[in-house]
């Protein structure tokens, strides 16, 4: 690479990556800032007791207790030791953690992946919905089945023809003796509501409820507590010194303004969204605007998903990026879906992820 090169940002809107059914089923595995997460390190909020409680019936549900063996013959007689205190066990062959955004769900679930055994998957709603729509739905009941556990990130619902593919799915692989861990900010009987009103779909949404045991997590959104305020925006000037120095110091750093952006997640499917930040280490988007359009908006809600998944800093210029939803979006059906992404912009930008 020449120094021109080297000296000069890289464009998103440049990038135009795909992805195989295969490739997504290599990809289900927690994300890398969850790598090493364990229920040893999730550190539950004492002035919360859901957060412990939700953690221990993970820590049986993916791994029961052996049942205490009976005394043989040679025990007839003998006195009985007390029995020990069992934990609470989860019957149900499904978890549905709820709670707020930022309560440590996500470092939950990917504890329970790590620490179950056998073959297991890890992925978001929007990555299985895309595995279905890469193999087709037979092919992924096939690829899937006989997982010992399958965890589910961020089931929430755009779109009620997905959820019913998922409603099946989950159908087909729990009647094969697989499990499910499921994370959302909407408890099971409430998926859909505001959005949808087709009796079909309820009666779709209340059978996957049905195999699910829900467990609520209440406490405060962890990436707040040390951030006030709105997401933090450069002026033009300090822009244009982040850009240069992120270069001169070797980080791979992009520029790209904010419409651009938006008008090009649109030609990139959301399960490359990953891929389209793949070895980038600064994000940078001028000209932030607010969007008014909720098809964008939902695209941006995605990619900044991703983005959180992988840890990496935006520096921006424009409004706030914690204003960027209008239009009324933050009272629709979608309002904890956009709040939970303004969290993940807030810390983005300020720095504390």
């Amino acid at each position: 690479m020449s120094d021109d090169a080297q000296r000069t940002p890289a464009h998103l809107v440049n990038r135009t990556p795909t992805i195989s059914g295969a490739e997504i089923v290599a990809t289900l595995v927690p994300p890398p800032q969850f790598a090493e997460a364990s229920f040893d390190s999730y550190r539950a909020d004492p002035d919360h007791p859901s957060q412990g409680e939700a953690k221990e019936l993970l820590q049986t549900f993916v791994n029961p207790p052996k049942a205490q063996q009976r005394g043989g013959f040679f025990s007839f007689g003998k006195k009985k030791a007390p029995a020990e205190p069992q934990p609470a066990r989860i019957t149900h062959q499904g978890v549905y953690l709820d709670g707020g955004f930022g309560v440590g769900k996500t470092h939950l679930l990917a504890s329970a992946w790590h620490a179950a055994h056998g073959r297991k998957y890890f992925g978001t709603f929007i990555e299985y919905t895309s595995l279905v729509g890469a193999l087709g739905y037979a092919q992924t009941v096939e690829t899937l089945k006989g997982a010992q556990l399958i965890c589910i990130d961020e089931f929430e619902l755009d779109d009620p023809g997905d959820t019913m593919i998922m409603t099946r799915l989950i159908g087909e692989l729990t009647a094969t003796g697989t499990k499910f861990i499921a994370t959302s900010n909407t408890p099971p009987n409430a998926l859909g509501e505001g959005r949808f009103a087709a009796q079909d779909f309820m009666r779709e949404i209340q059978a996957m409820s049905d195999r699910f045991v829900t467990i609520r997590i209440d406490g405060n959104d962890y990436r707040q507590r040390d951030l006030e305020g709105e997401a933090v925006v450069l002026t033009d000037e300090a822009y244009r010194f982040m850009l240069a120095d992120g270069i001169n110091s070797g980080d791979r750093v992009t520029d790209d303004s904010f419409d651009a952006l938006i008008a090009h997640l649109a030609t990139v499917h959301p399960a490359t969204y990953s891929r389209l930040v793949s070895g980038v280490n600064i994000i940078g988007v001028r000209e932030v605007t607010q969007l008014t359009d909720q098809t964008e908006a939902l695209r941006l809600v995605a990619f900044i998903d991703r983005v959180y998944d992988a840890q990496i800093p935006i520096r921006s210029t424009g409004i706030p990026f914690t204003e960027v939803f209008g239009g009324g979006m933050l009272d629709g059906g979608y309002r904890k879906k956009y709040l939970r992404c303004m969290s993940r912009l807030n810390a983005l930008t300020s720095g504390v992820m």
